[in-house]
């Protein structure tokens, strides 16, 4: 009898191990990742997170991927000036990685993606059956009319829309930058520089949010009519827009000479950004807890499953994405 006791108290011991052993192997592959990315990448990220979660599965890991939307300079400026941590950071503008983060806070960084600056709309917008291609300036200096871009000291859309603008003046021959924007905010022109105080102040026909993906809500509500935005997130959203031509929309890798006639100085960062065609960025910040989970993201990201996710919505890859810095051997195989 005793001996059976024993046996029965040695095996449960066993089995209370194995099950000790078990949960902590189980603890060991779950994980979290964490994401700063730009508003416009919201949608895309989203998907492709819910793909990568299922492929980790599918090798033994739980993980969870935390994303944080914001403005792009906003998300730069998490690491750079409020010291956080994320494991990914990708942003709408690749030129914030290169010229606010490397080599300080990234070791690599890579340009993957691109856009095109259109209007949004609904059918509830004012002059919605008559704005065009060709008029559009004119039907949003009406009166009445209201239209909103994003703060362009937190968010690339803010400041390509003024970009965008401003070219029109060279396209259209006309001072339309100075009738719809130097006439409702402080924001001025000299030339082709664009000078943004720290603090945008507008009249009732401008209305700014911090980044452009906060601005649909006002645009489904009607209380603005018309919203600077990109194609992508036009076209997630199922609203109208008014395609901008090539010399505005900032979209033709041939134009970017043409482009480079306007340039953004951003007056709190001392910061001058020239008008380029857009293209996305991403990178692993140095400080994220979870670097080899963070390669294998990035790796999913970038293969053509990836590529195959942010196609369906709408957000272009680059024929091939170009890589900068020291790049891990794992992400450059996939790169190629």
């Amino acid at each position: 009898m005793k001996r059976l006791v024993v046996f029965l108290l040695l095996l449960s011991l066993l089995i209370c191990g194995c099950a000790q052993k078990s949960e902590q192997k189980s603890e060991l592959k779950k994980a979290t990742l964490v994401i700063f990315n730009a508003g416009s990448l919201s949608k895309p990220l989203e998907d492709l997170s819910k793909e990568f979660e299922k492929y980790m599965r599918s090798k033994g890991y739980k993980v969870e991927i935390r994303m944080e939307s914001s403005g792009s300079i906003d998300a730069v400026r998490k690491i750079t000036d409020l010291g956080r941590k994320a494991d990914v950071i990708a942003v709408a503008d690749y030129q914030l990685l290169r010229d606010m983060m490397y080599p300080k806070y990234i070791n690599f960084y890579i340009a993957f993606a691109t856009n095109e600056i259109v209007i949004a709309y609904t059918n509830n917008s004012k002059y919605a059956d008559e704005i065009n291609s060709s008029n559009w300036y004119n039907i949003l200096a009406k009166n009445g009319v209201v239209f909103g871009f994003s703060d362009p000291n937190r968010d690339p859309c803010g400041y390509r829309t003024l970009m965008a603008i401003k070219l029109s003046d060279y396209k259209y021959g006309k001072d339309i930058f100075k009738e719809l924007i130097e006439n409702n905010t402080n924001i001025k022109a000299e030339d082709g520089k664009i000078l943004v105080p720290p603090e945008v102040v507008t009249n009732s026909k401008i209305i700014l949010r911090p980044k452009s993906v906060e601005l649909l809500g006002l645009l489904e509500s009607g209380a603005i009519d018309y919203a600077f935005e990109y194609k992508s997130v036009a076209l997630q959203h199922n609203l109208k827009f008014v395609e901008l031509p090539n010399e505005v929309n900032l979209k033709s890798p041939k134009l970017e000479k043409y482009y480079a006639k306007v340039k953004v100085f951003l007056e709190f960062k001392n910061k001058t950004i020239p008008a380029k065609p857009i293209v996305y960025g991403v990178a692993i910040p140095k400080n994220a807890e979870h670097k080899k989970l963070a390669i294998e993201f990035l790796k999913f990201m970038l293969s053509d499953e990836g590529r195959k996710i942010f196609e369906r919505d709408h957000q272009e890859f680059l024929p091939k994405p170009i890589a900068y810095g020291s790049v891990p051997k794992e992400i450059a195989e996939v790169i190629g």
